[in-house]
């Protein structure tokens, strides 16, 4: 959950940090690369000007300008009012279906942003399909200023239930997690879909953290940024975050025993997460590091930033050289905690991932301990004398030849070398069938044989098959293809990315 929660601020601070950069130096690369194109000094002419990955900022910076300047004609003191004028029931109603909305936005929101985004930089000599450009342009500016105007409606709600006298509306929202709590133990999960709910869990905490930032700089303005009415704002803000992480604890806690799920599927979950994050650090990527991480995580950072911008516009005056400068240190302060951000969950991932590819290769080369071995000849000598025992007198006896392999574990290759290094983009679907797999490549069961020598009927009621029990304790994955050219192999879906080694590339 921690290593999740950075990957999403990550994602978050780098709209305010290298996203104007980005945007900065690609806008000057188009003015630059159109005047030596008017005049014959640019040699690629048969070329778009930009690159897909400078086109994909500029995108993203043309977005995220419009929306903040219209949300600024948002009025949030008449939407404050007419929020504080309904009854508790009915803001609990509301503040349920802004959740309900706020997550119908986020599923929906990324594969707008991916249409918008390959649509743009399609190669021009492909046969197009859609409406063009500007109609996605106008969609996804649609979608962002929607999305934010749902997250200032929340941040609004959630001000009304602070700044309240009897804070009821505080409680009863946070009495809203008890309901996600009923509806999620009593569900049977599976690994893919408690992965799904970990990391919704995972946004949710970040979610929830801005909006209280939003709310205490709202308040804080309101009351002139006096000291003490932070430190009354402060307990009721960690209250809400210390409940939200109980709630969660307890809703996995429960989860994981009612659905028999072991504990370590958890370090699954990181590894896997780990491999995104080494996935997206790639020299050549069509759109930003972030983006495979969002997706995943299903948390876009585009309409957090718009209702963040809109606040602190309102929130803090600029006047004089001064304002300026404190503006400027700021801005140098979120660069270094981005960066400080990218190197730890970076360096984890590294360290991950490493752990990760020494256990199995560890895993390669052992054989099963001889108490194992013990183990299951003693079971199986049991369950033979069972049946000698149960069948009838006139029977020949059943004979159970049992073969246990010397190297249980299937010999395959570290990396799949199918995946290939491939570019983070809009085609670059996610198959959530990857997180198991750990489960499909080191816990292989024990095959056996069974040799009848007589013409007896089905004895399956006496003789219980391991086989069977064994697989049932662990969902099936579908084996991946061995070969790039083969049936079924899937589109760039992988979480385990191809890395080379540097001596495999020389040869």
């Amino acid at each position: 959950m921690v290593y999740g929660f950075f990957q999403c601020a990550d994602s978050l601070l780098f709209v305010y940090t290298f996203l104007p950069l980005r945007f900065i130096m690609a806008f000057w690369s188009f003015v630059n690369r159109l005047f030596r194109k008017c005049f014959r000094f640019y040699t690629n002419c048969h070329k778009s000007i930009l690159k897909p990955a400078e086109t994909c900022d500029v995108l993203k910076g043309f977005i995220l300008l419009v929306c903040s300047i219209l949300m600024c004609y948002i009025d949030t003191n008449m939407m404050y009012h007419l929020v504080k004028s309904q009854s508790v029931m009915k803001l609990y109603i509301f503040y349920n279906m802004l959740e309900v909305g706020d997550r119908l936005f986020s599923a929906f929101g990324q594969d707008t942003i991916d249409a918008l985004f390959w649509t743009a930089t399609e190669p021009r000599d492909r046969r197009r399909e859609h409406l063009g450009l500007i109609p996605h342009l106008l969609f996804a500016m649609t979608y962002v200023f929607l999305h934010s105007l749902l997250v200032l409606f929340q941040a609004t709600t959630l001000n009304v239930a602070f700044n309240s006298n009897n804070k009821s509306l505080l409680i009863i929202m946070m009495s809203n997690n008890f309901v996600e709590l009923k509806g999620s133990v009593f569900k049977k999960f599976d690994k893919n879909n408690l992965f799904q709910v970990s990391c919704s869990d995972v946004r949710e905490r970040l979610h929830l953290s801005v909006l209280l930032f939003i709310v205490v700089l709202q308040t804080m303005k309101e009351y002139t940024w006096r000291e003490e009415r932070f430190w009354i704002l402060a307990p009721d803000c960690v209250l809400v975050l210390t409940f939200e992480v109980i709630i969660d604890w307890v809703k996995h806690a429960f989860i994981t025993r009612f659905n028999e799920i072991p504990y370590g599927v958890y370090r699954e979950y990181t590894v896997s997460l780990a491999y995104d994050v080494a996935q997206t650090r790639q020299k050549y990527a069509f759109s930003d590091h972030s983006d495979l991480v969002a997706r995943r995580m299903g948390f876009i950072p585009l309409p957090l930033g718009v209702v963040i911008t809109r606040v602190l516009v309102h929130a803090v005056k600029i006047d004089g050289f001064a304002a300026i400068l404190l503006i400027f240190i700021a801005y140098l302060c979120l660069l270094t905690i981005r960066v400080l951000v990218s190197i730890v969950i970076l360096g984890k991932a590294c360290d991950l991932i490493a752990q990760h590819q020494m256990e199995k290769n560890e895993s390669h080369h052992t054989t099963p301990k001889k108490e194992q071995k013990e183990s299951i000849k003693e079971i199986l000598s049991t369950v033979h004398k069972t049946q000698e025992a149960e069948l009838p007198p006139t029977k020949k006896t059943l004979q159970l030849k049992f073969q246990i392999p010397e190297d249980v574990v299937k010999n395959e290759p570290l990396v799949d070398a199918s995946v290939g290094a491939a570019a983070i983009f809009s085609n670059s679907a996610i198959d959530l069938n990857g997180v198991c797999y750990l489960n499909d490549k080191m816990n292989t069961p024990i095959k056996q044989e069974h040799s009848l020598e007589t013409e007896l009927g089905d004895i399956t009621c006496s003789a219980p098959d391991i086989t069977t029990a064994a697989a049932t304790s662990q969902p099936e994955v579908d084996d991946r293809p061995n070969t790039p050219h083969g049936d079924g192999l899937k589109l760039r879906s992988e979480s385990e990315p191809n890395l080379v080694k540097a001596g495999e590339e020389a040869t």
